[in-house]
């Protein structure tokens, strides 16, 4: 993030023009309400066909990425296929339903299926195991969360109350504030996607005279009108790649 202050220096110095892509901010997907699922995967071809069925339920996991538990008694889904059913959830964490974020903070839960003597096996369950995520995934209300940064500025005094407003402006919430007479120190944490640029608007706000810090603190949801906004460009995204 302090890329643009590196630029600036790059041309300052060396005379050089870089060019930069605009930078983009790691979202990440997560469910907040308990969704079941029950799907089966049937496919007939000429020989040998494929057929698992999965059921259970997805939950929001409050400590960790992801969580797989198996809830299977009396072999409903012979035990070889347990591991095949976690993969299947797996392979789904990378791109989320919303806005194609990895999704974290899951727990999938396993307590009931189907299997076939000839035509279930390790891909058909995993297969299974996919169509059942996804089913229960749209149902256990998604949202999108966005990094959000702690920001230390310092800066003369006499620059407080407009380096506070930069924050307030970047949906910053101030954590604390002190001074010794001469510098202050303002502590808040603001969402990352309203961080870039930030440097620049500091130093013109300030005279040059404030700097700042800032480090990963959190994952928090995103507001559901820059939520939506996040989705449409994912959308027009898609689109353009067709």
């Amino acid at each position: 993030l302090h890329l643009d202050v590196y630029v600036e220096r790059m041309r300052r110095e060396y005379g050089a023009e870089v060019e930069i892509g605009i930078p983009k901010v790691a979202y990440r997907e997560t469910i907040t309400t308990r969704a079941d699922f029950n799907y089966t995967h049937k496919k007939q071809t000429g020989g040998a066909g494929q057929f698992g069925r999965v059921a259970g339920f997805l939950e929001p996991l409050q400590e960790g990425d992801y969580l797989f538990d198996n809830k299977i008694v009396g072999g409903a889904i012979p035990t070889e296929f347990i591991p095949s059913c976690d993969k299947g959830f797996q392979s789904c964490l990378s791109k989320g339903g919303l806005a194609g974020f990895p999704i974290v903070g899951i727990k999938a839960t396993i307590n009931d299926g189907q299997s076939h003597s000839v035509d279930s096996s390790d891909l058909a369950f995993q297969q299974a195991s996919i169509g059942a995520f996804r089913e229960a995934y749209n149902k256990a209300s998604p949202i999108l969360l966005e990094p959000v940064m702690r920001v230390v500025v310092e800066t003369p005094s006499e620059f407080q109350g407009v380096a506070l407003g930069t924050l307030n402006q970047r949906r910053g919430m101030i954590s604390s504030t002190s001074e010794d007479g001469i510098f202050s120190t303002i502590e808040a944490e603001v969402p990352l996607a309203e961080m870039f640029g930030y440097s620049t608007v500091l130093r013109s706000a300030t005279q040059g005279k404030a700097e700042f810090t800032m480090e990963f603190e959190r994952y928090n949801p995103v507001p559901k009108s820059i939520a939506e906004e996040v989705m449409k460009k994912h959308q027009e995204e898609l689109k353009q790649k067709k």
